[in-house]
């Protein structure tokens, strides 16, 4: 059998001929689909580059007419989904994913071996996770999983405004990175319990889903959750600090937090909240757990497989370094970042982060302590959900 070598994958001839007829077949398919479909007044970006109205906003809609919004918008955050297949009003749009959450297994609190000599290096899928077909140095990776993507199946998905594709075109392939659809929502990391949950406290403090926050409506939603579990006001010091939380969420100053930036910071305060630091490490990636190797084995310049504790939080910082598109350093200013989450081991009222310097942490703690960070550092926003540590 003759087989041909491309771009480092073995194959036959007849499994080339058949991957580009597959390819072929698809294009063919989406640009029928192009020629027939009918004038539409409004670009399809359109709508997604429009900032969403606010709560506020949201309640003054028609009654019959906010009751279906806000039930299908409810419908998508229960399921983790985009639009159903049967809502696209657009013949050539193609079917989004059904995301599935995660369930809590037995032993996910057992502490877990991981290696620190043994680099994993988990190579990228071969083929787009949309239209499954192999085109090589066309197809843009996540940062994150193996996952690997055309940006035109990406654009079918209507998951991306224009905006958004272009950053992945110029990110992708490089230091920072890009997040694809599944590893930028951490709110897809929660269980159906979970989410509930959290569901539960947003209808009870009237947030209504893919609306945008202005600073009074998360103070709002702060006191209504300080009196549910606390059965008490915010002092003036806590006001303070939420609104430091809404200039964390809200780095380009627009007056709002977007709804995914909220539901983010949400998510992330119930892992927090209900995970135990062994179940937070189980939840990182390959390439993830390679790169806290690498920062770790940088820091550990004895290579006695310790470093200090100022050290950790150092290397804590580093993961948000996407932050900075333009130099693309570790070296990143966090000097605006407020208090962000409150239950963070370095939130205010606790002193034991500027005198515990010298700690010796292992590698094992160093994973464990750092995990909450890792796992904050996946959205493409530039919004911190998280608190950074002093």
């Amino acid at each position: 059998m003759d087989i041909v070598a491309s771009h480092g994958v073995l194959m036959s001839k007849k499994q080339q001929v058949e991957k580009v007829q597959k390819c072929n077949a698809v294009v063919s398919a989406f640009q029928s689909g192009l020629k027939e479909r009918t004038p539409i007044a409004k670009p399809v970006e359109e709508p997604e580059e429009r900032a969403a109205p606010s709560t506020s906003q949201q309640c003054s809609l028609p009654g019959r007419e906010e009751c279906k919004v806000n039930q299908e918008a409810w419908s998508r955050l229960r399921d983790g989904k985009g639009v159903e297949p049967e809502e696209l009003d657009k013949s050539y749009q193609l079917t989004p994913p059904a995301f599935v959450r995660p369930k809590r297994e037995a032993d996910d609190d057992q502490p877990v071996d991981i290696e620190l000599g043994t680099r994993e290096q988990p190579p990228s899928d071969e083929m787009c996770e949309v239209c499954e077909v192999w085109t090589a140095d066309d197809l843009y990776p996540c940062r994150i999983c193996t996952r690997v993507f055309h940006d035109g199946c990406l654009r079918g998905l209507s998951y991306l405004s224009t905006e958004a594709l272009q950053e992945m075109r110029d990110v992708a392939h490089t230091v920072t990175g890009w997040s694809c659809y599944y590893c930028d929502n951490l709110n897809l990391l929660l269980t159906e319990e979970e989410m509930y949950s959290l569901m539960e406290t947003f209808k009870q403090c009237k947030i209504i889903p893919e609306s945008c926050l202005v600073s009074d409506e998360l103070l709002q939603y702060r006191h209504f959750a300080s009196k549910q579990q606390f059965d008490k006001d915010l002092t003036d010091e806590q006001e303070e600090e939420v609104l430091a939380q809404f200039s964390g969420l809200d780095p380009d100053k627009k007056g709002h937090i977007e709804w995914s930036d909220f539901l983010y910071f949400e998510s992330l305060a119930v892992l927090r909240k209900l995970r135990s630091e062994n179940s937070l490490v189980r939840l990182m990636t390959g390439k993830e757990r390679d790169k806290a190797r690498s920062i770790f084995q940088s820091l550990d310049l004895d290579k006695d497989g310790v470093i200090t504790q100022g050290e950790c939080r150092q290397a804590q910082q580093s993961w948000f370094q996407k932050g900075n598109k333009d130099s693309q350093s570790c070296n990143v200013s966090i000097s605006h970042v407020g208090p962000i989450c409150e239950s963070s081991p370095t939130s205010s009222g606790s002193d034991r982060s500027k005198t515990d310097d010298s700690r010796p942490v292992s590698w094992a703690e160093f994973l464990k302590e750092s995990a909450i960070y890792i796992l904050a550092a996946r959205p493409n926003s530039s919004a911190m959900h998280i608190r950074m540590p002093l």
